[in-house]
């Protein structure tokens, strides 16, 4: 068994989700890389009530939060809404603080219909620095879905690319030794709330 597990946070709730379907090829081309331990962690099985920080252990969350624990690089993939990332990751992530990122690798990717996504990365950039996460500088931008994807499967070989380097990048990464806290995260005391 593997010593590195990489997990991968599918931030959409549609059926035929083009994030899932990027996710999956991110930990397939983590495993492909190397002999990691990988874990899906799919929006659509989670029970995650709208988060209240009054019931922080709501549903699923222990079990969500177990997970993302267990993982030394996480994958955090939405689709674009508004120029932002997903109201399901936002509050799958609400129910997380630094236990879960602190010192962690995290890769980023989103998903658009249309032009290029980058407000959705730079927004998941910054909560991953709240957190002290280790951002990864390779992060993938899949614009105009519809055309990269041909019968649920990647058929734009750029965004291969820049999805299989993302997965391997998660394992090269995964054990990196972390620099000290941001002062972003050092002034964020909503985590510990």
């Amino acid at each position: 068994m593997s010593d590195v597990h990489v997990a991968a946070v599918a931030g959409s709730l549609r059926d035929d989700s083009y994030t899932r379907l990027a996710c999956e090829r991110t930990l397939a081309a983590a495993e492909e890389y190397r002999d990691v331990e990988t874990d899906l962690l799919d929006l659509r099985a989670f029970d995650l009530p709208v988060f209240d920080a009054d019931a922080r252990d709501a549903g699923d969350a222990p079990e969500f939060r177990r997970r993302l624990r267990a993982a030394d690089a996480v994958a955090l993939g939405s689709p674009v809404y508004h120029g932002s990332y997903s109201s399901a990751l936002k509050n799958a992530l609400d129910y997380c603080g630094f236990e879960e990122f602190e010192e962690t690798t995290v890769g980023l990717l989103c998903v658009a219909g249309g032009a290029f996504p980058t407000t959705t990365l730079d927004h998941l950039r910054s909560v991953g620095r709240a957190l002290n996460a280790w951002v990864l500088p390779h992060q993938v931008a899949v614009p105009r879905a519809d055309g990269a994807f041909r019968d649920r499967r990647l058929d734009d070989e750029d965004v291969a690319e820049r999805i299989d380097t993302l997965g391997r990048r998660l394992v090269e990464y995964a054990t990196i030794e972390p620099d000290v806290p941001t002062v972003t995260a050092e002034q964020n005391a909503g985590a510990d709330d």
